[in-house]
């Protein structure tokens, strides 16, 4: 680092910080709607980042119908792209969730092969509709260019955006699961499953519904996803590990801990990666994550569950 003055030190730690702030926003998107299928079912959903990608593709076809079809709609067409994405994941989850995971609760190795499975059926789809090239739908105007602070300092405004979308959904998330009969219904269950069954809490409904909106959730990740990087069939598989970690290293169940742990871990890869080579920044990454579970093995905010 000796090379550096302390301003250009200052200017490379808050465009990297940034940085990790753009990257917390995904892995944040993609980790609520894991933490609610695998903190609150247990299930092992390895085909989480298909329905991310599911909801990237959504918006990609979106925007190829309001520029062929309806141009004067290109302005606003990526607000109504959005919930059609959370739309798209979360009706193709509910088919899953019926067609196949319904018969494999409780069976947690069963249900990891299954989803390693649809995740690659997912991937071939997506390569036999839209090709095997990564695909990036037009984005609105308003979405482009960036602002600075300062003169070595530069944001860009599709960053902004996917943080204030990132804010948005973690509210109402959070508003959901804790002001909601639903999210009611859905805290009981993964608490006491037999005890919610007999004071007449449909326990598989609330399962049908808690794996449909967190492939839901995935798809908003998705349409995110669209203003940071192109869409390929394998797009989403990059992201799973990464989002695993989280969700482990939060403390399953918890959406503080959720959060808390992709702030983290996103901060933590970005100023690591710069100043160390990319591998060497993953790899001390990794190292503290495997200390801390080792000190606390339930994550950094375990929630006390009864079985």
């Amino acid at each position: 680092m000796g090379q550096y003055t302390a301003s250009e030190l200052w200017s490379i730690t808050a465009m990297q910080s940034f940085a990790g702030f753009s990257l917390f926003s995904v892995l944040l998107l993609m980790a609520l709607g894991l933490a609610i299928i695998f903190g609150q079912m247990g299930v092992v959903n390895l085909a989480h980042g298909e329905f991310m990608a599911l909801g990237a593709y959504t918006v990609y076809l979106c925007s190829q119908l309001a520029h062929t079809y309806a141009p004067a709609l290109v302005p606003i067409y990526f607000l109504v792209a959005i919930v059609a994405a959370f739309l798209a994941s979360a009706l193709a989850g509910l088919f899953v969730e019926w067609s196949l995971i319904r018969f494999l609760y409780k069976r947690p190795l069963d249900t990891l092969l299954a989803t390693w499975g649809l995740s690659l059926i997912m991937q071939q789809l997506f390569r036999t509709i839209f090709g095997a090239r990564e695909v990036t739908p037009t984005l609105p105007d308003w979405l482009m260019g960036s602002f600075k602070p300062s003169e070595s300092i530069d944001i860009p405004i599709n960053g902004v955006f996917v943080m204030a979308l990132t804010l948005a959904l973690t509210g109402g998330v959070w508003l959901f699961m804790y002001r909601s009969r639903l999210g009611l219904r859905m805290r009981a269950t993964v608490q006491n499953r037999s005890m919610s069954g007999a004071v007449g809490i449909n326990t598989r409904w609330v399962d049908r519904m808690t794996f449909s909106l967190g492939c839901g959730i995935a798809g908003v990740a998705g349409a995110a996803f669209t203003t940071i990087g192109s869409t390929g069939p394998d797009s989403g598989s990059r992201y799973i590990v990464d989002t695993f970690l989280v969700v482990v290293f939060g403390g399953t169940a918890s959406l503080a801990g959720t959060i808390a742990s992709a702030f983290g871990i996103a901060q933590a890869q970005s100023i690591f990666e710069f100043f160390l080579e990319g591998t060497m920044g993953k790899v001390a990454v990794l190292l503290t994550i495997v200390i801390i579970l080792m000190i606390r093995p339930k994550g950094l905010f375990a929630n006390k569950v009864r079985s």
